[in-house]
């Protein structure tokens, strides 16, 4: 039951950080729980485990490592983009 939660919370956190990108994540849904968890790691990496948790993700960090992944994920789309 607890990977339910966090792929709903990863869900929303991918979504939230393309909403506040205005960027769309490859792969709709299911590029925005990825795009949610891998920032959920990746936030907690970068800034620690602060702030309120739900599903066991820290909202705080993982928004900004989905933020952070979404921009380097946007970039590297776009410069392989202009190669073609």
């Amino acid at each position: 039951m607890g990977w339910i939660i966090t792929l709903i919370v990863g869900g929303i956190i991918g979504w939230l950080a393309g909403l506040i990108l205005g960027k769309d994540v490859p792969g709709g849904v299911i590029g925005n729980i990825i795009a949610g968890i891998i920032g959920a790691w990746l936030g907690g990496l970068i800034f620690g485990d602060f702030g309120p948790a739900v599903g066991g993700i820290a909202i705080v960090p993982a928004l900004l490592g989905a933020i952070i992944l979404i921009l380097i994920v946007s970039f590297v789309m776009k410069s392989m983009n202009k190669k073609r």
